[in-house]
């Protein structure tokens, strides 16, 4: 009968949200790399082989953000011949990048915490309380900007982020009972404290990777109720039923619904028209930005439902 295509406004406001994200992330990028310098200066200064450790360690970060940014920037391209849905995806694949840089360093941070639990170290309490306080201080305004983002790039980038912030929050504290308690036993709160932040990193990671590799295999988007959706699509007047009904989503925020839908035979073309725009207003409802409707009657239908 017709087949319809329409995403303008869902591909407008996906541009705008891809936008968002990639400012977010490169002004992300900016900070840690900047901090990341004056941890290198602060851990020369104080003689802390553990803010060095965290200066290279955040340098790591800075080169993971860049690539994050690199991809999430190129998810800002449209269509073209080699993609015909865009490059939406791309941003995906920053999230895969950065969890996994943040499981390797997960790896690393245990093996060195379990170490100083058994060699426990002294430290310079004083350095390492200030360089804490402008730590929580640089990374939070990252960790602030990058929550508001609902990608799964500003995700993983976050995470990335809160990791150094909890570090920071635990290191201001190891250092103010270091200050206060002179015993060997206060040296033991850093690692104990890094134990739990990375902990709570390598859950967050895994549920990030979880949604991720759900767009990816392209499951239905979680907040999208299918059945509700067709009941809707279902009750509209002049349609007889629906079949072939796909939804997945191209990066976590910007979903698509392809279907099929059963209609009288005698409609009209306008009538056609009215039932494409109330079937796009039900999707966007749901979530659905992109649609993509094709019409049959009951007697040239491929599917008798």
């Amino acid at each position: 009968m017709s087949h319809d295509h329409k995403h303008t406004h869902g591909h407008s406001h996906g541009q705008a949200h891809s936008a968002g994200a990639t400012k977010n992330i490169a002004t992300a990028f900016a900070l840690n790399l900047g901090f990341a310098v004056v941890e290198l200066v602060g851990g020369i200064a104080t003689n802390s082989v553990a803010i060095l450790s965290d200066a290279v360690h955040d340098f790591g970060d800075s080169v993971s953000l860049g690539v994050a940014w690199i991809f999430q920037k190129r998810s800002q391209r449209g269509r073209d011949a080699r993609f015909s849905y865009g490059y939406k995806r791309f941003s995906l694949l920053g999230s895969v990048f950065l969890s996994g840089v943040l499981l390797v360093s997960s790896i690393f941070i245990v093996i060195e915490a379990v170490r100083r639990l058994g060699e426990p170290q002294a430290v310079h309490a004083g350095g390492m309380f200030w360089l804490s306080v402008v730590g929580i201080a640089v990374n939070g305004a990252a960790a602030l900007r990058l929550k508001r983002g609902s990608t799964h790039n500003e995700r993983a980038a976050f995470l990335h982020i809160m990791e150094d912030v909890l570090g920071w929050v635990a290191v201001l504290v190891a250092s103010t009972v270091m200050i206060f308690v002179d015993h060997p036993a206060t040296r033991l709160l850093d690692p104990v404290i890094s134990l739990s932040i990375t902990a709570w990193v390598v859950w967050n990671v895994w549920k990030n990777l979880r949604d991720t590799f759900r767009i990816l295999l392209q499951g239905v988007p979680e907040e999208i109720d299918t059945e509700r959706l067709t009941a809707e699509i279902c009750a509209l007047d002049g349609v007889v039923d629906i079949h072939d009904l796909h939804l997945w989503s191209q990066d976590g925020s910007t979903h698509v619904m392809t279907l099929h839908v059963v209609v009288a035979d005698d409609l009209t073309i306008e009538n056609l028209r009215q039932i494409k725009e109330k079937i796009r207003a039900i999707a966007r409802n749901h979530g659905a930005d992109h649609v993509t409707v094709e019409f049959e009657t009951p007697g040239n239908c491929e599917y008798a439902g």
